[in-house]
């Protein structure tokens, strides 16, 4: 394979270390703070929807094997209270063996377009029966059926595999029939341990607020520490 000529890959490489813009578009501070992240997350949340924002509930979602050997992918928030933030996903898949095996995670919202993220560190739980045979029966008739068809993280020799699986559950429950809840599939929900608020600001001087949950009692309470940037 050829490699760029010397001139042009010096161009490529200064031409990435000069990709910034300044963020002025608001501030952070600890007197704007609701009193739980919950709350918080709420706030900022409905400012992303109101914002337009492509898919304001996409996050990134980071796990690690047994081992340590760490993963990512964005996937979608689709509960959120004061229990935690909840994903749903095939038990075999990457992810969710691996929250299975190693059950903590962290979660990046990137709401790049109004100069903010929340990242969120804690513990990861199953959701109930339950509540995940609610959400399933909740999504498209389609989507019901893509959670049977795909073998989620499974190498596949080509995609008119995982297309002809589709066909035939699709024939096998037609549009109208109830399409059974899978076993190997359910809700994970992050407990978080702190939750972080960064809020972009000119000069990279950037405004991070963090909770940090203490219990106390029966009750959580939460911590909030102003974190450099």
């Amino acid at each position: 394979m050829e490699s760029d000529p010397p001139d042009d890959a010096a161009r490529r490489r200064a031409h990435l270390a000069a990709l910034r813009r300044s963020y002025v578009r608001s501030v952070l501070g600890e007197h704007d703070l609701a009193p739980d992240p919950f709350a918080q997350f709420q706030r900022w949340f409905d400012d992303a929807v109101a914002g337009g924002l492509t898919e304001p509930n996409a996050m990134v979602l980071a796990t690690a094997s047994s081992d340590g050997v760490p993963s990512s992918r964005t996937v979608l928030l689709k509960q959120v209270d004061e229990r935690g933030f909840v994903l749903y996903t095939n038990h075999g898949s990457r992810k969710g063996r691996e929250m299975l095996a190693n059950p903590r995670a962290s979660l990046t919202f990137p709401w790049f377009e109004i100069d903010r993220q929340v990242v969120v560190v804690g513990a990861v739980e199953q959701v109930d029966r339950a509540q995940t045979e609610d959400y399933f029966r909740s999504r498209p008739h389609e989507s019901q059926l893509g959670a049977w068809a795909s073998e989620q993280s499974s190498v596949l020799v080509g995609r008119a595999v995982l297309e002809q699986r589709f066909a035939e559950l699709r024939d096998r429950y037609p549009t109208g029939a109830q399409v059974p809840v899978p076993d190997h599939w359910g809700g994970f929900r992050v407990v978080p341990g702190t939750v972080e608020f960064w809020q972009g600001r000119a000069s990279r001087l950037h405004d991070r607020l963090r909770y940090t949950r203490e219990v106390q009692g029966d009750a959580p309470r939460w911590r909030v520490e102003r974190l450099a940037p």
